[in-house]
């Protein structure tokens, strides 16, 4: 998918998200204080298809331990936005440089159970590269295609028991790959965004 379709499907996103949104539960700013944080979704046009960049995360990390992700994290006093953030990260977990992407646009926020508020930037990789790790926080990088993540019949509601209650979240398997909670929720959000 090329850079104008996805600057024109942006203009269709939907309202922000949350881990909450399948619960019924609201918190108000006066009862949660959200640390901010982004995500970089990238768009990598292959020979084959247009895919997603994910990551599995080292099982040492204190939030999210082992699950599918964006190259992501929270936002630091150096970054100047959360587009800063989100290039920063991606650069220190995967290798995937500044100058090789083209951002498109913020999509809309999501709050996740452990407190973040976090932001998507949709951005589109621009040249080759080849993913260098940073072990410490990531296990393993993997792209799905596109198409997979943009059809909304592969999307599905799960339920686990977390916190003393039954809690449902998305879920977007792919072959091996366990892709659920904020990580399926965001691409749902993507998937709508990209319906014509």
């Amino acid at each position: 998918m090329r850079p104008e379709a996805l600057t024109h499907a942006l203009g269709r996103k939907a309202g922000a998200s949350s881990d909450f949104d399948l619960n019924g539960q609201i918190f108000t700013p006066s009862e949660r204080i959200l640390r901010p944080a982004a995500v970089l979704v990238t768009v990598w046009e292959k020979p084959q298809d247009a895919v997603i960049i994910l990551t599995k995360r080292a099982q040492a990390l204190v939030h999210h331990p082992g699950q599918i992700a964006f190259p992501g994290g929270k936002v630091d006093a150096q970054d100047c936005s959360v587009t800063d953030a989100a290039l920063r990260e991606a650069d220190e977990e995967i290798g995937l440089r500044a100058d090789r992407v083209t951002v498109i646009g913020a999509l809309a926020p999501h709050e996740t159970v452990t407190g973040f508020l976090v932001t998507p930037i949709l951005a589109h990789i621009n040249a080759d590269f080849i993913p260098n790790l940073q072990r410490s926080e990531v296990a393993e990088v993997f792209t799905v295609p596109l198409a997979h993540l943009a059809n909304l019949t592969n999307y599905r509601i799960e339920k686990r028991f977390f916190g003393g209650e039954w809690r449902s979240f998305y879920v977007v398997p792919y072959g091996p790959f366990y892709i659920w909670g904020a990580t399926a929720r965001i691409l749902r959000g993507l998937a709508v965004m990209l319906q014509t």
